[in-house]
């Protein structure tokens, strides 16, 4: 076995990013990848990806980080788009309770179509975004709701940031590669059982299904 590749295929972690339309997802990975704020929204039309380099420990790892379309008319983009993640990350905007009230809707979303091995472990990250509006006077959702959501689903981490002001954002995605790394970890050890036949067939790029 090429070790080498192994190892590469190991490292590169794929982050779904949710959530409403305009709660700030572009703005809060622009930030993280490239340190940039606009503060123009311009609505993403369908899916697309930025990757971002880190070390963890002795690991090189690549984040490829997909933001989605909040539009519900986008919400179902396919069962290949949310397959193969290893970490989902949902976004609510602290000012806006629709956007809180909607997350249930948007994990449910990710675990019937991304079908991961074990629904009740899969890592799941909850941001609270634009934590500078109006110095946090606006805000509807308070930090102990938040924190009681994620309780009720398994201890979710949670970040509350702010994309304008570039808070809390880095803390929040090396918690996203950190538990996308333990999950990836986990599908390892689940996926030894598979029979060598369909190994096989994965490793040419085949289907096995």
């Amino acid at each position: 076995m090429d070790l080498s590749v192994n190892t590469k295929r190991r490292n590169l972690l794929k982050v779904i990013v949710l959530g409403d339309s305009g709660v700030g997802k572009t703005s809060l990975m622009n930030q993280y990848v490239y340190n940039k704020f606009s503060p123009r929204y311009k609505a993403t039309i369908g899916a697309d990806f930025v990757t971002k380099e880190l070390q963890i420990d002795d690991k090189l790892v690549t984040l490829q980080i997909w933001d989605t379309a909040g539009q519900e008319r986008f919400q179902s983009l396919g069962a290949a788009f949310y397959r193969g993640a290893d970490c989902c990350v949902l976004v609510y905007d602290v000012n806006v309770l629709k956007s809180f009230e909607s997350l249930h809707n948007w994990r449910e979303e990710f675990l019937k179509q991304a079908n991961p091995a074990d629904p009740e472990t899969f890592p799941f990250i909850l941001i609270g975004n634009k934590l500078d509006i109006d110095g946090g006077n606006s805000r509807v959702v308070l930090e102990r709701q938040a924190r009681e959501w994620c309780a009720s689903r398994g201890n979710m981490p949670y970040f509350e940031t702010s994309a304008k002001e570039h808070y809390n954002i880095d803390e929040a995605f090396l918690c996203v590669a950190k538990v996308g790394l333990a999950n990836e970890h986990q599908q390892d050890i689940y996926f030894q059982g598979i029979s060598e036949t369909v190994s096989e067939v994965e490793q040419r790029g085949g289907c096995a299904c």
